[in-house]
């Protein structure tokens, strides 16, 4: 009894306490003179970037570091000598006094070793020092790290290689600055035991088969193809004194109870909403400390849900998105703090709410800053721009199944399908204009010949229909969205590295590019004429790929029917989706084009399995700690109170049971006990079909039984406890309500 009032009184506490907060305030900084520093000016000042080492290296190491940077050429070893010491001199002058290699390993965080500059000269003298070795690698312990059984615990051997594509900064915390060499993490066998390592083998691969298809077009000059990414982060923030007293938020990131507030996004009033002085205050010192980082943050806004938010940076090459997306959410969580507030990125942290998603708007581009989605305006460009629009139709076509795995966690099963992201189907948005260009290719093998209106971008093959932008309207249902002159992979998870998503993305893409550039050529070589050739190959991928087409409402019941006639993969849960990464032809394709060898893939899979049932297990130990600990007394007490007060009247009024108002308050206790006893058997019923899979050792039947049945339990639990949330007196409840979370902070 004694820690059920404990709980209460700490609610009401934190009620009164967040009601009470004062926005910390963050002053943008001036110049000597004081004036306000533009963004311009601070951009990047953390960045080894490319105005810096035109500083600090000699000409010749800077020409040669940029090739190696911009067209991808291997690193030459005899620069990192002089790359390191300006780098040590920059970083010393900033204030650094240690370094890190900073990666990314398979636990959805980032990592790092702090070494000191200090080192000591042949006197014994200490000295600063920072060597080329130590720049292109460094060896933490990997004994740790989830490595999907590719090692045992006592191998400890793993290495960490400079990215020289992604700048080097420098972190400025409050309690000391540390210079970060972005990096890649792999074993001592070379097995990549990261994110980022599959995502720049993928970059490699769609480079060299879109230059291919390039040079068909007389792009001799064109020397790399990046894919860009620009991933749209959304989040929740709520105050700390909230979190600090939610067991499920702070082990498991999401709410595993917790009845629907009166109001919760219906009136879809926060949407675009003013910003809150409080959250602005933290979107202000964030962004100013991404800005430091050379973090292209762009648009902030409320979202749909209340307290939900997001931020989206400016397009950039995937590996350098991807370095920047980590930083984003780690730079939020920490800046949130300073605001007395917790940054949530679970992908469904309230229930009954629109969750958050990491929408990517992905596209290709070439060395000379061409997009290659961008239609152009001659004929040449129309049918380069058709060639690969299609191959990245092939792609999803192909590879549905594989990207559905890349975007599979426990989190995101929760938000895929819920009305507010894409269902667990993979299909592709067009608009009416570019969809009635590929059915007039499909049906004429040729463009139609009519056009339209104004405000347009002419495709001119012959009398090739000309397309305006942004002639359709969005359709934000879909998974995967062409819009403009990209594409918009909305089923992301908020809380993941972009890294496999879009490795496994643009390998589809290269794949599909290398053939249909083998048809092409192949039809030139029987003396077709290279532009029917094209147009050709462009309408057999049309028909084929048809089926991943979907210009409708992708939350309609109707579209789970046609995307089973139609053959399309719907894999709900992610032991399924993850099941598509071991097929043989997947793993034939990763390995293909070189993105994971067969043992990789059987490692990652073991490993994102592994995850998922981990997570599973936290979330019902959680669950089971808040229901035995806090629902329940809470619930006893308000039992006793009520049997109590019963007790009373009927002593004092002389009233028997079936008469009123004994009658209507015996009602209430009756609900309260019935409510009660349907937790302690729906908690039992949940330990008992966890217990069922204790002793199963195969992660593949443990995850499926935690999908099947566990997660049915874990809702049943849920339903008592939401139950009782709405029984219990307000005053004895111990946890913050959704009301409090969502509209208190």
């Amino acid at each position: 009894m004694t820690t059920t009032i404990a709980g209460s009184a700490a609610r009401l506490w934190a009620i009164n306490e967040v009601s009470n907060r004062q926005s910390r305030k963050f002053d943008w900084p001036v110049d000597d003179e004081g004036h306000t520093l533009k963004v311009a000016d601070i951009f990047g000042c953390n960045t080894f970037n490319n105005k810096t080492m035109k500083e600090k290296l000699p000409k010749k190491v800077y020409h040669k570091l940029q090739e190696t940077i911009k067209h991808g050429k291997n690193l030459d070893k005899s620069l990192a000598e002089t790359v390191a010491h300006a780098v040590k001199e920059w970083a010393l002058e900033k204030g650094a006094t240690h370094f890190c290699h900073w990666f990314q390993p398979q636990t959805g965080l980032t990592a790092e070793k702090h070494d000191a500059f200090l080192s000591f000269d042949d006197d014994g003298q200490p000295i600063d020092r920072f060597s080329g070795s130590q720049l292109i690698q460094s060896e933490p312990d990997a004994s740790s790290f989830p490595s999907g059984g590719m090692r045992s615990t006592f191998e400890a051997r793993g290495y960490t290689a400079w990215d020289p594509s992604s700048p080097i900064f420098i972190m400025d915390e409050p309690n000391g600055k540390t210079l970060c060499v972005p990096s890649v993490f792999i074993s001592y066998y070379g097995h990549a035991l990261d994110q980022k390592a599959p995502l720049l083998r993928s970059m490699e691969t769609l480079n060299e088969k879109a230059l291919e298809v390039l040079k068909l077009f007389g792009n001799e000059g064109v020397v790399r193809v990046t894919p860009t990414v620009g991933p749209e982060q959304e989040y929740f923030l709520i105050d700390q004194a909230f979190y600090a007293l939610r067991p499920d938020l702070v082990s498991a990131g999401r709410t595993l109870i917790g009845g629907k507030p009166p109001k919760g996004q219906e009136l879809e009033d926060h949407y675009f909403g003013s910003i809150k002085d409080r959250v602005q205050a933290f979107m202000q010192e964030a962004e100013f400390e991404l800005y430091k980082l050379g973090v292209p943050i762009k648009t902030r806004h409320n979202e749909v849900a209340p307290s939900q938010f997001e931020t989206a940076p400016i397009f950039e090459e995937a590996n350098i998105a991807a370095d920047h997306n980590q930083l984003t959410m780690e730079i939020f969580r920490s800046v949130a703090r300073l605001h007395n507030l917790t940054l949530l990125l679970h992908e469904k942290p309230f229930a009954g709410v629109n969750g958050s998603g990491k929408h990517n708007n992905w596209s290709i581009q070439d060395s000379d800053g061409n997009n290659l989605l961008e239609p152009g305006s001659t004929p040449t460009q129309n049918l380069q721009f058709l060639v690969f629009l299609t191959a990245t139709l092939k792609a999803v076509h192909q590879r549905a199944g594989l990207l559905r795995a890349a975007i599979a966690s426990a989190g995101n099963d929760h938000r895929l399908g819920a009305n507010e992201a894409p269902p667990a189907i993979i299909s592709v948005f067009l608009g009416e204009q570019l969809t009635a260009i590929l059915d007039n290719i499909e049906a004429n093998g040729k463009p139609a010949e009519d056009s339209t209106e104004a405000r347009i971008i002419a495709l001119g093959i012959s009398k090739l229909p000309d397309v305006q932008r942004d002639h359709t309207d969005r359709n934000r249902t879909s998974p995967f969205a062409f819009t403009g002159n990209k594409f918009e992979f909305r089923a992301v998870a908020s809380s993941a590295s972009i890294s496999l998503p879009m490795a496994f993305l643009n390998a589809a893409v290269a794949d599909a590019l290398e053939e249909i550039h083998g048809k092409i050529t192949g039809l030139v070589s029987e003396g077709v004429e290279f532009k029917k050739a094209v147009m050709d190959v462009v309408r057999q991928t049309v028909i084929e790929t048809k089926a991943i087409r979907f210009e409708g409402n992708n939350y309609a019941a109707e579209w789970v029917e046609e995307a089973e006639k139609r053959g399309l993969p719907n894999l709900r849960k992610s032991p399924e989706a993850l099941a598509e990464l071991v097929k043989p032809e997947a793993i034939k394709f990763l390995a293909r084009v070189g993105v994971f060898s067969e043992e990789e893939v059987h490692a990652r899979y073991h490993v994102l399995l592994e995850r998922y049932v981990k997570d599973i297990e936290i979330e019902v130990e959680a669950l089971k700690g808040i229901a035995s600990t806090q629902v329940l007394p809470a619930a006893y007490q308000h039992q006793e109170l009520l049997a109590g007060s019963i007790e009373k009247l009927q002593d004092v009024l002389k009233l028997k049971a079936d008469v009123e108002p004994a009658k209507s308050q015996i009602a209430k206790l009756t609900l309260t006990a019935t409510a009660i006893v349907g937790l302690q058997a729906a908690v039992e019923a949940l330990e008992s079909k966890v217990g069922a899979l204790a002793e199963v050792e195969d992660v593949k039947v443990k995850a499926r039984g935690f999908a099947d049945n566990v997660l049915a339990a874990m809702l049943e639990v849920r339903e008592y406890a939401d139950r009782l949330e709405d029984i219990v007196a307000d005053q004895l409840w111990p946890l913050p309500k959704y009301r409090e979370m969502l509209f208190l902070s």
